[in-house]
């Protein structure tokens, strides 16, 4: 379990890792090497955009990864996505700008941010399922946090990679090619992601349902079929999660420098502490879902984000650094209580035999309606209505996440290696016992 613990984990940081690189420059520098005719403002909108475009991606990564990972195994398609994560990410930090190559180099940058959306949309139900199903099941909640924390960790190392470049080198040089590191640096990740993915096995819920005969020949029309209520009550439940996430780690980062006024370095700082707060509510969410139930910990997480969606920007406007990192703290921290319970009750939502896919595509609708679509209006929403108009926002996506989650039941006590479909076995609204 230390070594599967340790493979999911790695999985997922360095995946999060290079989703974050591209968040993190595109709220500091893309505007200006990738769209600099278009000012300051829209150029930030059109690069936080491209943000956007991976969360469209997603859903249909875990389709297409979902298949494979329900026909052929966990391990060789999380290999596979993590190839396609690393490799897309280093060709974006070689990518020549639009001063060099004009409109290619945008059109370039999208195609490759939606390779990077496929394979993250393959990767999180992989590695979550790859520790769950392997867990004993009074401590799943616990072992399926490793995955859980691949995002957090992530954002942290983005945070200190881009303030290294920052403190070492002048603006002009960031702008030119200090930016550039992160994204040729992941190489190093991506190795040793590789090295320790080829040394796990297989699963034994998919070994089960292969060697019973009952692999899906179309895992996402089976789910679609068989669970539609559990796919669109688990999307809408873990909506507030991305919603107020990407909030965090890049309209934030826009906010503190350019309407705030904070320097650089000091936002890239307070990031890291906004990632280890979100990590530290991660763990207690995940390890006190094995005593209190999955369902109960992710409520309380979506109802304590109804009251800091409020709150959080009264407190950033304050307009001191402390202030900012508070502010930042909350943000981030408080959907971790959601957060780390996710990673065990989504997939013991779904039957086996389409696990994969039906606690992805679930995971990654959620990224689209939460994590491309809320930061793109935030900046309208603050322009429009002022801060507190996206405070509410939050607030609203947090009272439908909370609404959705009493639809659900508590799945953790479910046997993960059953092959049989709900509706043969079936309780807690479909999940299988």
């Amino acid at each position: 379990m230390a070594r599967v613990a340790f493979a999911s984990m790695t999985g997922t940081v360095i995946e999060f890792y290079d989703f974050f690189v591209y968040g993190t420059a595109a709220a500091l520098v893309f505007n200006k090497v990738f769209f600099p005719e278009l000012g300051a403002a829209q150029g930030t909108l059109l690069a936080l955009a491209t943000f956007g475009v991976a969360f469209v991606a997603r859903p249909f990564g875990s389709i297409v990864f979902g298949h494979y990972g329900d026909r052929i195994g966990r391990k060789r398609t999380l290999v596979t996505t993590l190839l396609m994560m690393g490799l897309s990410t280093v060709a974006i930090g070689i990518l020549p700008s639009t001063g060099t190559i004009g409109v290619l180099a945008p059109i370039l940058l999208v195609a490759l941010r939606i390779v990077q959306g496929l394979a993250v949309g393959g990767e999180w139900a992989g590695a979550t399922l790859l520790a769950a199903e392997n867990a004993p099941k009074a401590k799943r909640g616990k072992y399926a946090l490793y995955p859980q924390l691949g995002p957090s960790v992530a954002f942290a190392l983005s945070s200190a990679t881009f303030l290294v470049t920052a403190l070492t080198m002048s603006n002009e040089a960031f702008l030119g090619w200090g930016w550039r590191l992160p994204f040729i640096g992941s190489i190093l990740l991506v190795g040793l992601g590789l090295f320790v993915r080829l040394k796990i096995e297989e699963t034994e819920s998919f070994r089960a349902a292969k060697n019973s005969g009952s692999i899906a020949k179309l895992p996402v029309l089976d789910v679609i079929t068989r669970q539609p209520r559990e796919i669109l009550l688990a999307s809408f439940m873990t909506t507030t999660v991305f919603g107020f996430f990407y909030i965090g780690v890049t309209y934030l980062t826009t906010y503190g420098t350019s309407v705030l006024k904070h320097p650089r370095t000091t936002v890239l700082a307070l990031g890291i502490l906004g990632g280890l707060a979100f990590a530290a509510t991660t763990i207690v969410g995940a390890i006190w879902s094995d005593r209190a139930g999955r369902k109960k910990l992710v409520l309380w997480g979506n109802l304590a984000s109804i009251v800091v969606g409020v709150i959080a920007f009264p407190v950033l406007d304050i307009g001191t650094a402390w202030a900012f990192g508070l502010g930042l703290c909350l943000v981030l921290g408080v959907v971790g209580f959601a957060y780390g319970p996710v990673g065990a009750m989504l997939p013991e939502l779904f039957s086996a035999q389409y696990r994969y896919t039906g606690a992805g595509l679930s995971y990654n609708l959620a990224g689209v309606l939460g994590g491309a679509i809320t930061p793109l209006v935030a900046g309208l929403l603050v322009d429009a209505f002022g801060s507190i108009a996206l405070g509410f926002y939050l607030a609203f996506l947090a009272l439908i996440s909370t609404l959705c989650t009493l639809g659900l039941g508590d799945t953790r006590n479910v046997e993960m290696a059953t092959v049989e479909p709900p509706a043969a076995t079936g309780d807690l609204h479909g999940a299988p016992r």
